[in-house]
């Protein structure tokens, strides 16, 4: 899910804020720009160019991969460990969308699409109806490498590129995207609360333990540490959850269980099917 982004003129298509840690480094400001003209010249269905990344982004990611591994094994949904398996991502070196594409579309017919910096939740879950997700292709700045203030490409990739190739969790995105094409807004709020607690920050009960499902989750060792500690963890509900806002900005205080894996595609699919968010 992706707020608004605003992007200034073609010396700076990128404006980070001054609390950015990378705000006053002049060579990852450079390559924000560089990735971001990548997106901004993109055409739909054209081979995604590759980014530009340095050998301290590429240690970025290794990091994170490294430090997720053994927490994943533990705390992630055997569903998901599964299909990371089918999906495997190198561990010391920033994937390429284009390395990706063939796959996801081979399996359910997903492709990742670039895009320069973040988008309205209209706009990004359309595209989801369209079986594209947009991914942003930076990663967060070397001298924090647990932490950043925007969707990176560890988000996407950690986060939702394994799922992408189970058909039932791509045709889900696809059924949410389609509902978002057509909603009003009261009724976008709620198809974006429910993409929340399921494809972002959803979980799992799993013989007797409750698991991680979503991206937010998956990408973030701050997060899937803490989820069970720290946050308020509520019964599989579909009418309180589309009810239920959210903030992007800081860690989530409240999550929804599902009783399965299989029963959350089922129960979200059939939500979407019936017209359940409509007003």
């Amino acid at each position: 899910m992706k707020p608004t982004h605003h992007a200034g003129g073609a010396a700076h298509l990128v404006e980070l804020d001054p609390d950015h840690p990378g705000f006053r480094d002049p060579i990852y400001r450079q390559r924000r720009n560089e990735i971001a003209e990548i997106a901004l010249a993109y055409a739909t269905g054209d081979p995604v160019p590759d980014a530009p990344y340095a050998p301290e982004e590429h240690a970025v990611w290794a990091a994170i991969c490294e430090t997720l591994a053994p927490i994943h094994r533990q705390r992630v949904a055997a569903e998901v460990l599964e299909l990371q398996g089918v999906l495997p991502l190198p561990p010391h070196r920033i994937p390429q969308l284009s390395a990706l594409n063939q796959q996801l579309t081979i399996a359910a017919g997903f492709q990742f699409a670039p895009v320069a910096g973040l988008v309205t939740t209209r706009t990004f879950m359309r595209y989801l109806g369209q079986r594209v997700f947009l991914s942003t292709q930076y990663i967060r700045h070397h001298s924090q490498p647990f932490y950043t203030p925007e969707p990176d490409v560890v988000h996407e990739l950690v986060g939702h590129a394994a799922t992408l190739v189970h058909p039932g969790i791509a045709e889900v995105n696809r059924l949410l995207g389609l509902a978002a094409e057509v909603a009003n807004d009261t009724e976008m709020d709620k198809i974006a609360n429910v993409y929340w607690y399921t494809m972002e920050f959803g979980l799992v009960a799993e013989r007797g333990e409750v698991k991680a499902f979503g991206a937010g989750l998956l990408s973030s060792v701050g997060e899937i540490q803490r989820f069970d500690t720290a946050a308020t963890l509520k019964d599989w509900d579909l009418e309180e959850m589309a009810a239920t806002t959210f903030d992007p900005t800081r860690f989530q205080d409240t999550l929804f269980v599902a009783p399965s894996f299989t029963q959350m595609l089922v129960a979200v699919s059939r939500w979407v099917r019936n017209g359940d968010w409509r007003d």
